[in-house]
C-alpha cells in the first residue's frame, strides 16, 4: 500500500498560483501512474490531471494551459502547479496513485487525505 501526503493548498486570489505536492511512502514498487483530482462542495470528484511514469501527462479541459503536473520519481513526490487560478478551481484537491490504466477516468488503488484550495474572486 502507498501513503500519500498532500500539502500546498491555500487560499489565493483569481489569477494566483500555487503549487500542491504529493509525497509518496511505504511502497518501493513502481507506480504505473499518479494523479490529482478534485471535488467542489456539492459536485462530483472530477480528474484534474494525470502523469505516466514514461511521462505522458493527462489534463482536463478546463485546467489545459493553465496547470502543469509533474514528478520526482526519485523524490517520489508528485506536483501540480497552478496558475491563473479561478473560482471554479475551489476544491478539495487529492493525490492518487497506481491506476488500471493511466487517466482522469480510470480507477486508482491508493488515495491521499487532501489539500484545501480556495480561490476568490
Amino acid at each position: 500500500q502507498v501513503q500519500l501526503v498532500e500539502s500546498g493548498g491555500g487560499s489565493v486570489q483569481a489569477g494566483g498560483s500555487l503549487r500542491l505536492s504529493c509525497a509518496a511512502s511505504g511502497y518501493t514498487g513502481s507506480m504505473n501512474c499518479m494523479g490529482w483530482f478534485r471535488q467542489a462542495p456539492g459536485k462530483e470528484r472530477e480528474g484534474v490531471a494525470a502523469i505516466a511514469t514514461v511521462g505522458l501527462t493527462y489534463y482536463t479541459d478546463s485546467v489545459k494551459g493553465r496547470f502543469t503536473i509533474s514528478q520526482d520519481t526519485a523524490k517520489r513526490t508528485l506536483y501540480l502547479q497552478m496558475n491563473s487560478l479561478k473560482p471554479e478551481d475551489t476544491g478539495m484537491y487529492y493525490c492518487a496513485a497506481r491506476a488500471l490504466y493511466c487517466g482522469l477516468r480510470s480507477w486508482y488503488s491508493d488515495w491521499g487525505q487532501g489539500t484545501q484550495v480556495t480561490v476568490s474572486s
